[in-house]
């Protein structure tokens, strides 16, 4: 090979190697274009109906989604997989990634484990159909007072093709902050800068401290006792007088009220027309 193409030849390789390189880096960090990006039309309804409950420390719900294969589909979804993860405590989406702070988060369930994170599978979603379903979610006497966030994640394969949806509580404030808002301010959302074909909606789960149960019935049961006790006083100053003695009846009334309109002028009296 002549000299003079030798540095020519090196200069393209080091583009084609740096090209190379930089899409490595964007793939493993999970950054563009990690999966194709899906019609908008999408994200609206392939999650659905997610369920917020509240429950106590010690006891036991659910939480309830709908998934939907869009009509607008020719092929049916394979490989469905829904995973939902309790991600954060008191927290905004977004601001905690990674293990609840807490010693006993709840705990969710699916028909082959459980912990904070689970995962739902189906085989396929035919076009237009739907699947109804729920994650039991358990807690502990010590599981902490509080909402707790629950991140979604949905992947599936349509035609041959592989995507992934996520839910706001997957990326950081900054990622999600460069894929939503543009230079001049103007909101928008551009998912292939997260690296998902799509966003899809999470939910949470409240905690409510048993405190406040304990709390209203002593409310409520102290407002029913004096409710009685007025009552009490109130028939008993009308039948005796505060000293317990019977009351004595006016000396200057002649005519005693009846309860039928009429009155007698006097005991043993009958009825006068």
């Amino acid at each position: 090979m002549p000299r003079a193409l030798r540095p020519a030849r090196c200069a393209v390789l080091s583009i084609l190697l740096a090209i190379a390189l930089s899409w490595v880096g964007v793939l493993s960090c999970g950054g563009a274009l990690a999966y194709p990006t899906a019609p908008l039309s999408w994200d609206r309804a392939l999650l659905s109906n997610l369920s917020a409950p509240s429950v106590g420390p010690g006891g036991s719900t659910s939480v309830s989604f709908l998934l939907n294969d869009p009509s607008s589909l020719a092929a049916p979804l394979t490989d469905v997989v829904l995973t939902l993860e309790v991600y954060a405590l008191n927290g905004f989406p977004g601001d905690a990634v990674g293990p609840v702070p807490v010693a006993d988060p709840p705990v969710l369930e699916n028909a082959t484990g459980s912990g904070t994170s689970v995962n739902i599978s189906l085989v396929s979603l035919a076009p237009g159909s739907s699947y109804l379903g729920s994650i039991p979610v358990t807690t502990s006497a010590t599981t902490p007072a509080g909402t707790y966030a629950v991140r979604t994640a949905l992947s599936f394969v349509e035609n041959s093709t592989a995507y992934r949806f996520e839910s706001r509580g997957w990326f950081t404030e900054s990622a999600w902050e460069n894929a939503t808002v543009q230079a001049n301010g103007t909101a928008t959302i551009n998912a292939s800068r997260l690296g998902v074909s799509g966003i899809v909606p999470e939910t949470a789960v409240y905690v409510a401290s048993s405190v406040w149960p304990i709390a209203w019935a002593v409310i409520v049961a102290v407002g029913l006792v004096l409710v009685g006790l007025g009552a009490w006083l109130y028939f008993r100053r009308a039948s005796r007088s505060s000293s317990g003695a019977a009351n004595v009846p006016d000396p200057g009334a002649t005519h005693a009220p009846k309860a039928f309109g009429r009155s007698r002028s006097k005991p043993g009296d009958s009825r006068s027309n």
